[in-house]
């Protein structure tokens, strides 16, 4: 496959990656009790009511161009009310952060599986974009899971701190854009070793053709 085949393939496998993870927020705050993602249509796979003009598409196109090891993005957060979570106040917002990184790693995990049962069976091409398919996810997860605001891994961090250690993490997010690409900046080499590292656990040896 040329370079610019895969590019739009990693594209498409971000973009309907960073759909599911935003959606899966919304499907447990509605099980918590939260109808907001919901009144709003927020939960449908549809990429187009998702899009964030930097996440979505200024951040990958930035990345393509200045040739990156791997490619990251986000989409429009879904809104939720944690005072509509009545089926959980406490660990509501817990459950909520934790879904989106959470439905990543289990998409990785089932196309894992499918690649180390099926290995021997698919081509060349296809194992290569499964593996891509598994590499995306697992660095979305691994991403979101950084207790930067906006990240989800603030969120986490936030419902664990003390309440007034929370309120300065929340204070944050207004200059959270800045702090993500900054993390990119320096750190993207140690993100993409440990999305490699775990990605390969997932997919394991991969057979010979």
């Amino acid at each position: 496959m040329d370079n610019i085949t895969v590019h739009i393939f990693q594209i498409v496998v971000l973009l309907f990656s960073v759909v599911i993870h935003e959606v899966s927020h919304g499907v447990m705050a509605l099980k918590l009790g939260d109808d907001t993602a919901k009144n709003m249509g927020r939960l449908t796979l549809n990429p187009i009511p998702h899009l964030d003009p930097i996440g979505s598409v200024l951040l990958p196109l930035i990345l393509i161009a200045t040739g990156s090891p791997f490619i990251i993005g986000w989409a429009k957060p879904v809104p939720y009310n944690p005072m509509k979570l009545y089926k959980d106040f406490k660990y509501g917002p817990l459950k909520v952060a934790l879904m989106g990184p959470g439905s990543n790693l289990v998409l990785a995990l089932i196309v894992g599986l499918v690649i180390r049962l099926g290995g021997g069976f698919l081509s060349p091409v296809a194992m290569a974009l499964l593996v891509q398919i598994v590499f995306i996810n697992v660095l979305l997860a691994v991403f979101n899971l950084i207790p930067i605001p906006p990240l989800d891994g603030s969120k986490i961090l936030m419902v664990l701190l003390p309440p007034e250690l929370s309120r300065g993490l929340q204070g944050m997010e207004a200059g959270g854009i800045i702090l993500v690409f900054i993390l990119l900046m320096f750190f993207g080499e140690a993100i993409f070793y440990v999305t490699t590292l775990l990605s390969a656990l997932i997919i394991g040896p991969i057979p010979a053709f």
